[in-house]
């Protein structure tokens, strides 16, 4: 159901539909001497190293009230806020549920939007493969999914 595509550092979560899910950051460690950050990557991700675990970013919610030249009466923007707030209780009873560590911030692509992150740990080191990685994620993201919150 989910595919990884490399980007640079990081991987596009893609689901059955090739549309955005999410993204996957990489726990590369420390990288010295970062002047040489891109090209150590790149070899690690040739050689398929393992990695430890890294961070998941994923649509928390989406306004709909601070799109560019949006206008709208009281009734919309009150039903709008109500929206966002039934969201936002489910990704609350999720989190504290899972007691995941996280944080949010405003998405990087669409500034009407909010991204959650939180951190992966893998049981083990998990190689710098596409599939490999797929199948450590997975649960996470069928678990996502399966409560609505992908």
């Amino acid at each position: 159901m989910w595919k990884l595509d490399l980007d640079s550092d990081f991987f596009r979560i893609l689901d059955k539909d090739r549309k955005i899910a999410g993204y996957f950051w990489p726990d590369y460690g420390q990288i010295l001497p970062e002047n040489k950050y891109d090209e150590i990557v790149e070899k690690m991700h040739k050689n398929h190293d393992p990695i430890p675990g890294g961070f998941v970013t994923v649509p928390m919610v989406k306004f709909g009230i601070f799109d560019n030249n949006q206008e709208m009466d009281v009734l919309q923007l009150s039903s709008k806020i109500d929206d966002v707030h039934a969201r936002m209780d489910v990704w609350k009873e999720f989190l504290l549920e899972k007691q995941m560590q996280h944080s949010i911030q405003m998405s990087h692509t669409d500034n009407d939007m909010l991204s959650l992150s939180f951190p992966v740990k893998f049981s083990q080191g998990v190689p710098l493969e596409k599939e490999k990685l797929l199948d450590a994620l997975s649960s996470t993201l069928d678990l996502l999914s399966q409560k609505g919150l992908l």
